[in-house]
């Protein structure tokens, strides 16, 4: 899933860590979302979506699948 996390992130002047609190996860989890190694729950997809006061649908956007299985 593509996601425009990091430059809302960086245009609301967050650090990772910043973002991850104002939402009760880890900066490690910011940072796996931002580099599409992790997709997240809907519970948090909403949170973030509220922090930054948008819709899912404009951080996240379904994209193809890299694997190649």
């Amino acid at each position: 899933m593509e996601n425009d996390l990091p430059r809302r992130r960086e245009a609301a002047g967050l650090s990772q860590g910043e973002l991850a609190e104002a939402v009760g996860v880890t900066r490690q989890t910011i940072n796996a979302i931002e580099r599409d190694r992790y997709d997240p729950s809907l519970e948090l997809a909403f949170k973030l979506a509220a922090y930054f006061e948008c819709h899912i649908e404009d951080i996240f956007e379904p994209g193809e699948n890299n694997d190649s299985t």
